[in-house]
């Protein structure tokens, strides 16, 4: 079991559990494609994974563009001969009360947490199709598997995207092209996405808990590269991944 020479796309690529995943996976031996809004971290990115004797490149990429999505697959084929896995990472967490009607954030968690999934599925699609082979790995939450108050649209795009996963799944078996599926339920985890919280309230009330408990990202990367390194007819399609002092 090994992720060497794998040719694994990366969207949020450029902090948090994306940036970990791409640094981890490349000390291994695969070829990293990395995609997020800011160029800047990108490039420093690829820059320290070189320097580490890995392979890398980048593209700048708004995973809400389904263009941008197929350029960076694009970027995969060319640079590296093929693709083997896509992890749908990026995601925006302004969480609030349904109360408070944030209907700007609430679509821009849709656009991001969902139809930004969905745009890198379709990326990815006809060329797993094709070669019946390929892995799809995106980030949920914990929101995702449960309900929590404040969290009523965030959750309900992590939920979806659990339920996508399955079903990509279940189809893939049914048409025989052999694609796996893995959905990461991360808890509380110090990354930017704290950043995106705007309701005062809401902000303070994650700030204690994830000062109080939270974990480094390399805690997921972790969870990833053991997802990629699986066989081809292994199919290791749910992580949950607590901080242990979280209750």
């Amino acid at each position: 079991m090994s992720v060497e020479n794998k040719v694994i796309v990366i969207t949020g690529a450029s902090s948090g559990i994306g940036e970990a995943s791409a640094k981890l996976l490349a000390s291994h031996g695969a070829k990293v494609v990395l995609g997020a809004r800011r160029e800047n971290r990108l490039a420093d990115l690829v820059m320290e994974i070189k320097a580490h004797g890995g392979e890398a490149v980048y593209r700048v990429t708004d995973v809400t563009k389904p263009t941008d999505l197929i350029a960076l697959v694009s970027l995969a084929k060319q640079t590296f001969g093929g693709i083997d896995v896509i992890f749908n990472n990026a995601g925006i967490m302004p969480t609030s009360p349904i109360s408070a009607l944030k209907t700007d954030e609430w679509a821009a968690m849709i656009e991001v947490n969902l139809n930004g999934v969905l745009n890198g599925v379709a990326a990815v699609m006809p060329d797993f199709i094709k070669q019946k082979h390929g892995q799809i790995i995106t980030t949920s939450s914990v929101a995702g598997l449960k309900s929590f108050a404040g969290s009523g649209v965030y959750g309900a795009t992590k939920f979806a995207v659990r339920n996508l996963m399955e079903v990509i799944r279940m189809e893939s078996a049914q048409e025989h092209t052999n694609i796996r599926t893995t959905s990461l339920y991360p808890a509380a985890i110090n990354t930017e996405l704290l950043h995106t919280i705007t309701d005062v309230n809401a902000k303070q009330g994650m700030n204690h808990l994830y000062e109080s408990v939270g974990i480094t990202p390399d805690a997921v990367a972790r969870v990833v590269g053991f997802a990629v390194a699986q066989p081809d007819d292994v199919n290791v399609n749910e992580f949950t991944i607590y901080p242990t002092k979280q209750g």
